[in-house]
């Protein structure tokens, strides 16, 4: 039988936190003053600040200014204690946690591991084609797009050369936008200088979006000048298509069209990530875990879900709030003072969800704002919209040294047309060709 792990007892009640992202890391610091001790699992031993992952992605940050360190974050927090590793299971008649290092009680336990990517059952697609939900993601992406750049100096068939350049984006949400707008630029200001035996007017970039509009959930002028942002930079947006299938080489068009590419970007869809042992009662579909407006978890007492993960259904949202890092940071924050409450035997405080509103960058002094400032809701684009949305987004990075890393980043890209972190580090995903590309060792 699995040992349990080492933390020591505190003789405090044990408040078991699943996953670091942003609704996590928040509800530990709102736990910082309650008499409770707080343990955090995760796979990594950092934060990752995901909505710029598609800044490392294309070379525009370094990897390591949208991470933080766990520890780090909360140093001088006494009652704070994080072990790495990954949970297997759960099981909660005996309040027990199944870990990668062992057993861990709880009193308390809530699940933050927010979401995965959704291919809808295609494990051909799930194995092909790349994501965006961790640096590993990122880190995958950057490599590709430069080793399939290095391949291509060595190919004479243009249609084996345009698989190696061309992009195809499925999803049109702010993530598949960024990476179209970012690819875009890169096309246009950096590609050429670095690869300049390439002719890059042959790299083509496709942008897959399932519905009519671009920016699902945002307002129709944010999504009509995204579509014209994408579209003045050269991006083909291609609406009212789903894809079919992908297997490394040919991407199969719902509409029989075809493209051809060598990387194909998933950023379509997302589903929970539940951990085994909670009652199939409680899991919806998309394998988000039904909660009530105290962010518990349907049928259990002393179990919450908070972030992506978590469903609150009501009236006013059937299929939960979005899955964004205000809805995440929000949830836990409450339940930081809900769980103070449940030792002091008061009333609990039921979520209401304060929509702060949504934006997406497409690309330099271009991006699309829709916030809401109480009633007040303001609707921008262009030039304003994108200095918003750095602001917004310099100050929401953890720590101090990363704030000043992505700035000096950011500066100089903005000032130079370059970016400087188009480093091939580690390995790339590895999509079998249809056919071999070089048949022999090239002649330079």
């Amino acid at each position: 039988m699995t040992q349990e792990t080492r933390i020591a007892h505190t003789g405090k009640p044990r408040v078991l936190i699943i996953g670091g992202g942003f609704g996590g890391i928040e509800l530990a610091k709102a736990l910082r003053h309650t008499e409770v001790q707080v343990v955090l699992v995760d796979r990594e031993n950092y934060h990752t600040f995901q909505p710029l992952l598609y800044q490392v992605a294309t070379a525009g940050v370094e990897a390591d200014s949208i991470i933080h360190p766990f520890r780090k974050i909360y140093k001088g927090q006494e009652n704070f204690y994080f072990r790495l590793a990954e949970v297997e299971s759960i099981d909660t008649g005996n309040r027990m946690v199944e870990t990668t290092i062992g057993l861990i009680e709880y009193d308390y336990l809530v699940l933050a591991t927010g979401a995965t990517s959704n291919f809808f059952g295609d494990k051909v697609m799930e194995e092909k084609a790349i994501s965006m939900k961790s640096l590993d993601d990122a880190l995958i992406l950057r490599n590709t797009m430069l080793q399939n750049f290095e391949k291509a100096l060595q190919v004479a068939d243009e249609e084996q050369k345009n698989s190696l350049m061309d992009y195809v984006i499925v999803g049109g949400g702010p993530t598949g936008v960024e990476l179209a707008g970012a690819l875009s630029e890169l096309r246009k200001h950096v590609f050429p200088n670095d690869y300049k035996e390439l002719n890059f007017r042959d790299m083509d970039i496709h942008l897959i979006q399932s519905g009519p509009h671009l920016l699902k959930g945002m307002s129709g002028e944010a999504s009509r000048e995204a579509l014209r942002f994408l579209e003045d930079f050269g991006v083909k947006v291609w609406l009212n298509r789903r894809v079919k299938s992908y297997d490394g080489y040919t991407v199969s068009l719902d509409t029989g069209e075809t493209l051809v590419t060598r990387t194909l970007i998933w950023a379509a869809g997302v589903a929970g990530a539940p951990v085994r042992g909670i009652r199939p009662e409680s899991i919806l579909p998309g394998s988000r875990l039904l909660v009530d407006r105290y962010n518990r978890v349907s049928g259990y007492e002393n179990v919450f879900a908070i972030g992506d993960l978590a469903a609150m259904v009501t009236e006013e949202n059937p299929q939960g709030h979005p899955m964004l890092a205000q809805a995440a940071i929000q949830q836990g924050r409450l339940l930081g003072r809900n769980i103070g409450h449940l030792l002091a035997g008061t009333p609990l405080e039921p979520f209401t969800y304060n929509d702060k509103g949504s934006m997406a960058t497409v690309g330099r002094n271009r991006a699309v704002a829709d916030l809401k400032l109480g009633k007040k809701e303001i609707k921008t684009q262009g030039f304003m919209a994108w200095l918003i949305w750095m602001f917004i987004h310099l100050v929401s990075v953890i720590g101090f040294r990363n704030k000043l890393v992505v700035t000096m980043n950011w500066l100089w890209s903005y000032f130079t047309y370059d970016t400087g972190n188009r480093f091939i580090v580690g390995q790339k995903q590895e999509n079998t060709p249809v056919e071999d590309t070089i048949s022999e060792k090239a002649v330079v």
